[in-house]
């Protein structure tokens, strides 16, 4: 019996150095490139990435840097929406880079910002945004993104449970979940675990 070559699903991961391993949940929105993430502390954080109204993209690429020999490996390369650009190195606790980091990094044109997921482990957001992110593949119909849009325009919003009867031609969470994403649509992410009763409102430029 011939056996069938390993292909991983879009959003896998290849940790440097390491074997292959699955980092979930598998779907990106602003990344640039292929997400390769070095831990799933990293892969959690990307999460927040993709929620953040103030971050345009993202990227796993150039994130390595070398300074009089030495090398260390930051996780992602971020832009604002205002173009400024930072790289973040993420871990459990609090990173402890080389003391040259902040001066490699000044010389991309980046800042440089550590992260500890510590703080984030009874976050609403992270946990919101990981449930969301469950969608990201999904993408609405055009059908049902139009009409819970024009529901909104006039109703101003709609709790979630109401959101969902407006969906008939694809699967109404998903759905949902995907316009949210996209920014078509917004919720409150912080303040509780989204429900039934979660606000939903239009996000217009």
């Amino acid at each position: 019996m011939k056996s069938s070559p390993f292909e991983r699903p879009p959003g896998d991961v290849v940790p440097r150095n390491e074997p292959p391993r699955f980092y979930y949940p598998l779907a990106t929105v602003k990344c640039v490139g292929h997400p390769v993430f070095r831990s799933q502390d990293a892969r959690d954080f990307a999460c927040l990435l993709d929620v953040d109204p103030d971050v345009a993209r993202w990227t796993c690429d150039g994130v390595e840097l070398s300074y009089g020999g030495e090398t260390y490996c930051v996780d992602f390369v971020v832009t604002g929406k205002d173009d400024r650009t930072f790289m973040v190195a993420v871990a459990d606790g609090l990173p402890r880079p080389p003391e040259w980091i902040e001066l490699a990094v000044g010389r991309l044109g980046h800042a440089y910002r550590p992260v500890a997921m510590n703080d984030f482990v009874d976050s609403n957001r992270l946990a919101n945004a990981k449930d969301l992110l469950r969608y990201g593949f999904y993408r609405c119909p055009l059908g049902d993104r139009v009409r819970i849009l024009a529901a909104l325009d006039e109703m101003g919003s709609l709790t979630v449970a109401e959101a969902l009867s407006a969906f008939r031609e694809g699967r109404p969470m998903a759905c949902l979940a995907a316009l949210i994403l996209q920014g078509f649509l917004e919720v409150d992410l912080d303040d509780a675990l989204i429900g039934p009763e979660t606000s939903v409102r239009r996000i217009r430029d």
